[in-house]
């Protein structure tokens, strides 16, 4: 249901932006996306306030959840290096766009440095990630496991997906996601231009 919900969302939303252009809306949209996560965000908050026993379950949880982020980012850099083997991509510009880890804004422009196009394939491939998480978290959560569907989301995890991942798992969830996103997003700025750097792309 909830995947259904997502996908009709995005289907309408689609629809509206190519048959019924609004330019108050398109002048806009992204103070109205701000506004709607903040609502999201709150809300999430809410869940978890009222349930009275998250943060007793917190404290009884393995000191492992704390490598969370730190095995998201490796999963990630590993992954962008085996895709290197099959797209057009070298292995550092792969794993570049990889590092981005979701935050879609940020691994562009810094991208965009090198050239144009790496700037266009980051920003399409994080978003990517985004909408790949949002679409198969809950059953990614339901199936594989609650981590696992907190690792696809990455730096996402704390904001805009954090809404998809309380529905798909248990309260107690939310908060870790939480956390991990906020490390991810701290260590995204060092890690990409570490990255180019140590690749010497520029």
């Amino acid at each position: 249901k909830i995947m259904l919900g997502i996908i009709i969302s995005v289907i309408i939303g689609i629809l509206g932006g190519l048959f019924f252009k609004n330019g108050f809306i398109l002048e806009n949209i992204d103070s109205f996306i701000s506004l709607g996560l903040f609502l999201l965000l709150f809300f999430v908050g809410m869940d978890i306030g009222n349930n009275n026993e998250v943060f007793n379950q917190l404290r009884n949880m393995s000191k492992k959840i704390l490598l969370l982020p730190i095995i998201t980012i490796l999963g990630s850099l590993i992954g962008g290096a085996i895709a290197s083997y099959f797209i057009s991509l070298s292995l550092g510009e792969s794993i570049a766009i990889s590092s981005g880890m979701g935050w879609y804004s940020f691994s562009a422009i810094e991208l965009s440095k090198i050239n144009a196009h790496l700037g266009g394939v980051a920003f399409l491939s994080n978003v990517l990630r985004e909408l790949s998480a949002i679409l198969f978290i809950p059953f990614i959560a339901k199936k594989i496991g609650s981590y696992e569907s907190v690792a696809t989301a990455g730096a996402t995890a704390m904001d805009s997906v954090l809404p998809v991942i309380n529905k798909s798992n248990p309260p107690d969830v939310a908060i870790i996601a939480f956390y991990s996103g906020l490390v991810i997003t701290i260590i995204v700025p060092i890690l990409v231009p570490s990255v180019v750097s140590l690749f010497k792309l520029i």
